[in-house]
């Protein structure tokens, strides 16, 4: 057994069970994008986050335990995301990633922003034209040091 067997025990109990992640957010008591990322398997969630996630999907001892482990970061099986969706962040980061990088640089000096110390928010936004997908992303800024 592993954490990637973990992780397709959870959505396929998901799928079969027609849960919403917003629904088991709501049962953990974090946001929906936090518990999402944890379940995929990105990050690391205390022995009670574990319980609630292991009642909801009929998770064994065990597989809780593998919620509980420090993860191998980044979900992604190639460099360049072969997922359509996926790959439309992969755009915006080649398109906008220098314009990125430059606005904050001169804004808050040289660092970077935190996907450690990081909060996620998303939501549909309604549009007559089509509804919108509007992601708030907030990271820490961490200016580099010299010494």
């Amino acid at each position: 057994m592993s954490r990637l067997d973990v992780t397709e025990k959870i959505v396929t109990a998901k799928v079969t069970r027609g849960l919403k992640w917003s629904d088991v957010a709501e049962r953990v008591g974090k946001s929906k994008e936090w518990v999402t990322a944890a379940c995929l398997g990105q990050m690391t969630m205390t022995a009670e986050q574990a319980a609630v996630v292991g009642d909801i999907f009929g998770l064994t001892d065990t597989e809780q335990k593998w919620l509980q482990v420090v993860p191998y970061k980044g979900s992604l099986p190639t460099s360049v995301p072969t997922d359509p969706l996926i790959y439309r962040f992969y755009e915006l980061v080649s398109v906008y990633g220098t314009t990125f990088k430059e606005l904050i640089h001169e804004e808050f000096g040289d660092g970077i922003m935190s996907a450690i110390d990081f909060k996620m928010d998303l939501k549909r936004e309604a549009d007559p034209n089509g509804d919108r997908v509007r992601i708030l992303m907030s990271g820490k800024f961490l200016p580099y040091r010299t010494y």
